[in-house]
């Protein structure tokens, strides 16, 4: 783990022993409380629950009770509908509806159903919405087989377990911002599920601040390269946001910040936040906006404009995903339950946690927040405007690295709207972010 340097007066002390910086982080008492109660016995009894559908393909059988993906739907809005008892009204569940036209893996359109628990903020004038997800959906190695044993148990009842234990616990608790649990559908079948409630949210000029997606979640043991690790969990984050304009690409070009998408923002403060509340766990941050070739569901929130993120296992078991199950020469193959590593998919849940507390409960970002380019000095100036929405920050964090560093290195604590700083901006890379009292942060602006 990189620690920063800080120089603050709030939660985060910091002090000098001999010539080494040690530094001491102090957790919000109750963020730390909801991280221990994510229980792995319920993330297995909910993995377990979903492979008792036997499959849970997009195509599948919808009518029945006990059997496929209609009968999981309605299982998971069911757990929802439990959890949203002890919220004290502040959070609803709905099913998302949409129907499917047809597309290469949809012979005929569709009526699907995403699962969707909205714990609403407590304060009015703050519009932000954060949003984890997993896919309830599950295929074998035929993509169109809707009638064989499908279990899923790590793509992606992994990651929805996440998002369920998730609303479980934090139903129970109040946020300044709105949190969106999701299970969402068609995910093996287009990302079509997750691309309904991207351009829905996109409508609805709803004020999606972060997504966070959890797809294959659940093991620890990489067959081919015998690589067992419940120690890592990757973020993958774009670096050039999708949709750049060709104006905004040739500034960025100018000016640097590859490395400096809202995403990748997002991506270094999940590392920071979540390594601060989750022992044994290293957050490894991957410069790709998915594995290689391949795709997930926050690639639907990056195509409208969204600040999204995946996770998955740092060695996938290529045996166990989209395969009949089967055993051969002594090799078993199929997404079974028993091949889930129950207690890192708890890890990976209490980082979503602590991250998602910390975000719906900070003050939102600093707006406009800009360095003079005119003038030639090895001084940097940068200021920044107070957010609209929601409570005010008592303070920011102005952020600086190298140019070569991958994470933020130091923060300086300031109260005012801008700073002069003593660096230059040719060596060194700058952004701001809000804090409140309690010392929540906001997710990094970068300076433009």
């Amino acid at each position: 783990m990189k620690y920063l340097k800080f120089i603050l007066p709030l939660a985060l002390i910091s002090f000098s022993v001999s010539a080494q910086q040690t530094t001491i982080i102090k957790q919000d008492e109750a963020i730390k409380q909801m991280v221990n109660e994510v229980s792995v016995k319920n993330i297995e009894a909910t993995i377990r629950k979903l492979v008792s559908f036997k499959t849970r393909h997009t195509l599948g059988d919808t009518t029945s009770t006990t059997v496929g993906t209609g009968a999981a739907r309605n299982w998971i809005k069911a757990q929802y509908e439990l959890y949203a008892k002890e919220s004290g009204g502040r959070m609803t569940v709905q099913f998302d509806t949409f129907t499917q036209p047809k597309a290469s893996r949809i012979p005929n359109p569709v009526f699907l159903k995403n699962v969707l628990a909205i714990l609403k903020g407590t304060d009015p004038t703050d519009t932000r919405v954060y949003i984890v997800s997993g896919h309830f959906d599950s295929i074998v190695g035929d993509v169109m087989d809707s009638k064989a044993d499908a279990p899923g148990a790590n793509d992606d009842a992994s990651g929805t377990s996440v998002s369920m234990e998730l609303a479980r616990v934090m139903a129970k608790h109040s946020f300044p911002a709105t949190v969106i649990f999701m299970a969402v559908c068609g995910e093996e079948q287009g990302l079509d599920g997750s691309a309904h409630v991207a351009k829905r949210a996109k409508a609805e000029k709803w004020n999606v601040d972060a997504m966070l997606n959890n797809d294959i979640v659940g093991n620890t043991h990489g067959l081919d390269n015998d690589i067992k690790d419940n120690l890592h969990v990757r973020v993958f984050s774009e670096g050039v946001p999708t949709g750049t304009t060709q104006q905004q690409l040739t500034r960025l070009i100018n000016n640097g910040g590859e490395d400096d998408s809202p995403s990748r923002e997002l991506a270094r403060y999940i590392k920071e936040v979540g390594e601060r509340y989750v022992d044994n766990l290293d957050v490894k941050l991957i410069y790709r906006r998915d594995r290689y070739g391949r795709g997930g569901d926050h690639t639907s929130f990056l195509t409208q404009g969204f600040t999204a993120v995946r996770f998955t296992e740092m060695n996938e078991n290529f045996t166990r995903q989209h395969q009949y199950v089967r055993k051969e020469n002594e090799i078993g193959y199929g997404d079974v339950p028993d091949s889930v590593d129950f207690s890192y998919v708890q890890k990976v849940a209490r980082m979503n946690l602590s991250v998602l507390s910390n975000l719906a409960s900070a003050p939102a970002a600093p707006l406009n927040v800009t360095m003079p380019s005119r003038g030639l000095t090895n001084m940097t100036n940068i200021s920044w405007e107070d957010p609209k929405d929601g409570k005010k920050p008592v303070g920011y964090y102005v952020l600086m690295r190298e140019t070569t560093s991958p994470f933020w290195e130091r923060k300086l604590y300031v109260t005012g709207n801008s700073v002069k700083l003593n660096y230059s901006k040719d060596n060194f890379f700058f952004a701001v972010q809000s804090v409140d009292a309690q010392g929540h942060e906001s997710l990094p602006v970068f300076c433009r």
